[in-house]
């Protein structure tokens, strides 16, 4: 098979972009003439070829249509609702194939085709009667599923212990005492992408002394999902790259394809298991798995529901982020997503569906706020309106330990043997996490002898690689409780040019304050962590001036497609994506050279003692607190 690529079809600069209209807007590729429809609505943009799935008829205005939303084909007049992407005229009969719409930095936009965009469709394989006990799914925690498929052993996403980002995100579900024996006796692993609580270096590490040669899958992204594995001296010895919408053979009945994610390719991955032409899906963390392609009528499917993975806007403050706002705001946000997930589920028909990937808490005392503001959905509840909307399809609300035997639901989806729930004497949620360890982990490297001479700033901010961007921002350091400290630093950062003026400049700009607890922050630049950690794990506030911006400055207005702050990670919004986008994906993937840093400074008096000697390279900066 040929490996999935994406190719450009249209670009549109940030004019073009602007002067799209509400509605149903034809544009045409200079270059070769083709002919592509554009929606616009409130939610933001959907796009498709200008061709007729009927014949290949090319789409014009619907004058009967006063919505704005259909287009007629002028060989057969076939309708096409372009805001569903659904044929109707006649009804039912076809569902028009959606292009990706990527936003760019500069507000320009392009829209890309997969090819193939259903590559599960290459050798198709006619399911096999599974047998009782033959395919088990056990849920253990957050997005780490075992699949028992025939004699091998498939996990995902292990995350068994240890906080994720920095210290934000816990564990809600207690794992089954024997995760971990499981882990490391599975026969292969999939790790989704790089973000902590799917890929959690504390849990590797317990694996890398056990089985440090077992199979780790992951996608080919931008970014690889490991690029931090040396630093971490977590010792895998056997991590695969494959390209996306490529089988994986693993034995005759048994293979798996990885997929990108259309939104954020350059990081996000889902997956598709097949045993014995049975599917499953996990969709993961994807924002728009597969450019919003997927394969329907699976036996099981698997994708997160909770929202709440990101900082906005629990972590902003000032005009108009009000408790009461970020109350409404965070009510609106998480019931669409409901809908929105019941809707896909509803549309994709899986036989079996389990919400998951939503499992975490903000359980570190110092978080009490954010753990009372972020209300995230309840597995319960979507699949409620799952089985409201959608009958046919059985839901999985999974407790840690529970088992789902695929082939007796399959065969029978009232069968009560089907799911086994975990023992009555099994502990479900978790009340203790070992905050201590952890967090005097983060907070030894406040002491760190490169924090002794101020050009670290320069010397960090240099390395981090960005600039040309009309944004200043003020960081400052802070207790728990996000009060300045005395001996902390607080500066300001002029990315125009990279400089460090001592107060805003006088020319309009853009501006935000951002106050960053001491540890995690120095954590993060000791070690050239991306910002997930203090914008995804809650451990910066951050405030804005102005918050709304003038178009005259494409580098401040860029990505005017994100309109709603909406849930994806990694996103504040809209008018700071490139800044955000920077540091929390595209940082270099090797850390600072402290080494270089510490040589080229005066001596100072301050006399080291012994230090931890597990990563000598970074530790032999640090004094002992």
């Amino acid at each position: 098979m040929t490996p999935q690529s994406a190719q450009v079809l249209l670009a549109l600069n940030a004019e073009a972009v602007g002067s799209l209209k509400e509605g149903v807007n034809f544009k045409k590729n200079p270059e070769d003439g083709k002919c592509y429809i554009i929606y616009k609505n409130k939610d933001g943009l959907k796009a498709c070829k200008n061709q007729c799935k009927h014949q290949g008829g090319l789409f014009i205005k619907d004058i009967e249509d006063l919505d704005g939303r259909t287009v007629k084909c002028t060989k057969h007049n076939w309708k096409l609702n372009v805001s569903t992407m659904k044929y109707v005229n006649p009804p039912d009969c076809f569902l028009q194939d959606e292009l990706d719409v990527e936003i760019m930095d500069d507000g320009g936009l392009q829209l890309v085709e997969l090819n193939p965009i259903d590559p599960w469709l290459a050798d198709p394989r006619e399911p096999l009667e599974l047998q009782k006990g033959e395919v088990k799914v056990t849920y253990l925690t957050h997005a780490c599923m075992e699949l028992q498929l025939g004699q091998r052993r498939f996990m995902f996403d292990p995350w068994l212990k240890g906080p994720a980002f920095a210290r934000g995100w816990w564990l809600f579900h207690e794992p089954p005492a024997d995760s971990l024996d499981r882990l490391c006796a599975a026969d292969l692993i999939y790790i989704s992408h790089m973000h902590s609580d799917h890929l959690s270096y504390p849990t590797l590490k317990d694996l890398s002394k056990r089985r440090p040669d077992v199979p780790i899958y992951v996608g080919d992204t931008l970014r690889p999902v490991f690029w931090y594995l040396e630093q971490s001296q977590v010792k895998l010895t056997n991590i695969n790259v494959v390209p996306f919408g490529v089988w994986q053979d693993i034995d005759e009945h048994l293979r798996f394809m990885i997929l990108m994610d259309g939104v954020h390719p350059e990081m996000d991955t889902c997956i598709i298991v097949e045993y014995k032409g049975h599917m499953i899906l996990n969709t993961v963390d994807c924002t728009r798995p597969n450019g919003g392609r997927l394969p329907e009528n699976v036996d099981l499917m698997l994708s997160d529901f909770a929202g709440g993975a990101s900082g906005f806007p629990m972590t902003f403050s000032g005009g108009k982020y009000s408790d009461s706002w970020k109350e409404e705001f965070i009510k609106n946000e998480r019931k669409k997503l409901l809908n929105y997930k019941s809707q896909l589920v509803k549309s994709l028909q899986p036989r079996i569906y389990c919400p998951f990937a939503g499992y975490f808490v903000e359980a570190h005392p110092s978080d009490r706020y954010i753990k009372d503001t972020n209300i995230k959905n309840s597995a319960e509840d979507l699949n409620a309106l799952i089985n409201k909307i959608a009958p046919e399809i059985k839901t999985w609300t999974p407790k840690p330990g529970s088992v789902l035997d695929l082939g007796l639901a399959l065969r029978d989806p009232t069968n009560s043997e089907a799911i086994t729930s975990p023992p009555g004497s099994a502990k479900i949620y978790k009340d203790s996490w070992d905050f201590d360890l952890y967090v005097d982990e983060l907070n030894s490297a406040i002491s760190c002898e490169i924090f002794k001479h101020q050009s670290w700033i320069q010397f960090y901010y240099t390395w981090a690689g960005f600039q040309n961007y009309n944004l200043v921002i003020r960081m400052i350091e802070t207790d728990d409780n996000f009060e300045p400290l005395t001996d902390g630093y607080d500066y300001f950062v002029d990315f125009v040019d990279l400089s460090f003026p001592t107060k805003r400049p006088d020319r309009e700009h853009s501006y935000i304050e951002i106050k960053n607890r001491i540890g995690v922050m120095r954590y993060v630049v000791l070690h050239g962590h991306l910002w997930d950690d203090l914008y995804i794990g809650f451990q910066n506030r951050i405030s804005r001036d102005p918050d709304i911006y003038h178009h005259n400055d494409p580098h401040v207005y860029g990505s005017t497609q994100k309109t709603n702050d909406r849930e994806a990670k990694g996103q504040t919004d809209i008018y700071h994506h490139k800044f955000w986008n920077h540091f929390q994906i595209e940082l270099p993937v090797r850390r600072p050279d402290w080494d270089q840093f510490l040589q080229q400074q005066q001596p100072t008096s301050v006399q080291e003692t012994d230090t931890p000697t597990e990563e000598p390279d970074i530790w032999s900066y640090c004094l002992v607190l």
